[in-house]
């Protein structure tokens, strides 16, 4: 395979893709959880798995992966991009009223569960500096797999779906402190340098850390929509996806440059664009990207554990895994009820966030080449947390059928994870297309107090627009994913005014098949092209030029003397007379 040593990791990209395309679509088809199914396919392709039997067959060298570290620097850009869509869905107004539950219940769950994790770990004979280690890292939960798991099941907005994602979203911004805390107890230890150095080291580190989030807080405050606006100018889809690629690496580096999380970086990134015309169309771009990059994710998890060391201490890992779980989803759910969550969203949340984090990964790893951790300790808390990653899927589902069981049913109707006001909309008119046609219909929505919004893929309009306070929004309306982030699904009528024939076709098509029931209003250029959206499935259709020609018909016959009754009556017939025509399929002459 020498060929090959141009490409870095090539072969384990083609497994990586035979198992995201084939693999995993079979669990998808079985009803099993992708994640567990990417976890699943992780453990037996990895270097614990088939790959311990290549040398005794060695066709199996060609379908297993080795290089865990490797996948794994790859796989954290499927975090960053987590976090980065998280950030999106927010916005600044929305986090601020979360706070209580971000600085209250989050804060709380981490300080109590990482105190009781560390008298435990102290129990069993661990060093003080090494009992912290172990508290700080197992006191997190898994953002990826909770995310993904919330957002596969359309929980996210529901009341279980907020206080988890406030309570992770306070366990993220816990990790600068937590490895400043490191940095602390690796001066403390004896042979260390001492802290005399540690205080100027901290004070370059903070000022790091405030001047990247300043730099990031500013640039997206007043560089980052002219940016976007003329890149949207051009109109093209390459150049749109390629500048959100670059505006979510740049940030992440920022901050990894700094010291601090690489996925902060993304988050603020993502935060700073959610209050922008362009969230939804950029969401959209970067959905691919993400799935993917966190299924490497999810299969380097599995990679990670070994079966062999498991089975060797059974008894303990199992006792630890339940042990976790037990502890800290108890202390999860007793904070859920003393911050007004109801019984089944407090059992839920303790079953889905119970396990450890991909943070302790890196985490356990740190301490233990500091020295604060021996390494057989290291690898069996490493061991205990991909194993309770693992399980989280079926733990999730448990959590599910318990809360419903108890007569308290949480699953609520969802369309995106919160803090989209947009998302929140019901019962509104979806405006696709914001030229003059657009704009009028919007004008006599707003004579009544009927709730619009609108996509347009003119940066220039939607940038004229917003700075009017109008809900228009930049993407191409042709794309039926943009029409779900705007509630499609829960809008009274879907009025359709692009001036392309063709993308008018196929945004009439996409939404009669993914909205059955949702009535479409169509602009038609003439007759053909009104017969044409019909066939597709518009609901009713008003041809443009013909409509012109009717009301200058109108006109003229009102000049002449003709009643204003007698006028209505003849337009009319007229119409109705050319709408017969259309359905089949005649043409006026």
């Amino acid at each position: 395979m020498e060929h090959n040593e141009a490409i870095p990791y090539l072969r384990e990209l083609v497994v990586f893709l035979v198992a995201a395309g084939i693999v995993v679509p079979v669990f998808h088809r079985l009803r099993v959880s992708p994640v567990l199914g990417f976890l699943m396919v992780g453990l037996a392709i990895g270097p614990f798995g088939l790959a311990l039997f290549a040398d005794t067959l060695p066709a199996l060298a060609y379908v297993t992966i080795g290089d865990i570290d490797g996948v794994r620097l790859i796989a954290e850009f499927g975090v960053m991009f987590l976090l980065f869509t998280i950030g999106l869905e927010l916005s600044l107004d929305r986090l601020w009223q979360l706070r209580r539950l971000v600085f209250g219940l989050g804060l709380g769950q981490i300080l109590l569960t990482g105190t009781a994790i560390a008298g435990i770990a102290m129990l069993f004979g661990n060093a003080a500096p090494a009992a912290i280690v172990l508290g700080c890292c197992l006191a997190l939960s898994s953002t990826a797999i909770v995310m993904q798991l919330l957002v596969e099941t359309r929980r996210s907005a529901t009341p279980m779906g907020r206080a988890s994602f406030a309570m992770l979203l306070m366990q993220d911004l816990a990790v600068v402190p937590i490895l400043l805390l490191l940095g602390f107890l690796a001066a403390a230890q004896p042979g260390a340098d001492g802290n005399a150095t540690l205080l100027p080291q901290l004070g370059e580190t903070l000022l790091g850390a405030a001047l990247a989030i300043g730099g990031i807080v500013l640039f997206g405050r007043y560089l980052l929509a002219p940016l976007y606006r003329l890149v949207g100018a051009a109109k093209s889809p390459e150049l749109f996806m390629a500048l959100t690629l670059l505006v979510v690496i740049a940030m992440a580096a920022a901050t990894g440059i700094a010291g601090l999380s690489m996925a902060l970086g993304a988050f603020l990134a993502g935060l700073l664009l959610a209050e922008s015309e362009y969230r939804h169309a950029v969401e959209v771009s970067i959905e691919p990207f993400k799935g993917l990059l966190l299924g490497l994710f999810f299969l380097s998890v599995g990679m990670g554990i070994d079966l062999r060391v498991a089975l060797d201490h059974a008894g303990w890992v199992l006792v630890s895994v339940i042990g976790l779980f037990v502890l800290k989803g108890g202390i999860i759910g007793l904070l859920a009820l003393l911050f007004g969550q109801g019984r089944a969203v407090a059992l839920e949340m303790a079953l889905l966030l119970g396990q450890g984090g991909e943070f302790a990964f890196v985490v356990v790893g740190l301490a233990e080449r500091l020295g604060l951790l021996q390494l057989d300790v290291a690898q069996f808390m490493l061991l205990v947390v991909s194993l309770s990653m693992a399980l989280t899927p079926l733990t999730a589902q448990l959590g599910r059928r318990l809360a419903q069981a108890i007569g308290h049913r949480t699953a609520t109707r969802d369309h995106g994870i919160a803090g989209r006001d947009d998302e929140d909309l019901e019962g509104h008119v979806l405006i696709c297309g914001f030229g003059r046609v657009g704009q009028t219909v919007a004008r006599v929505l707003d004579s009544e107090n009927i709730p619009w919004a609108a996509l347009d893929h003119d940066a220039m309009t939607v940038a004229r627009e917003r700075d009017a306070g109008r809900p228009v929004h930049y993407g191409d309306a042709s794309h039926g994913e943009l029409l779900g982030k705007l509630g499609a699904a829960r809008a009274q009528v879907l009025v359709v005014t692009l001036d392309d024939p063709v993308a008018a076709g196929r945004l009439v098509s996409a939404a009669r098949s993914a909205w059955p029931a949702l009535p479409v209003l169509a602009r038609a250029r003439d007759i053909p092209h009104a017969d044409q959206l019909r066939g597709l499935g518009a609901s009713d259709v008003v041809a443009e030029a013909e409509e012109a020609s009717l009301q200058l018909g109108a006109m003229a016959l009102e000049q002449t003397g003709l009643p204003d009754e007698a006028v209505r009556q003849r337009m009319e017939r007229i119409r109705t007379a050319a709408v017969k025509r259309a359905v089949r399929g005649g043409r006026p002459g």
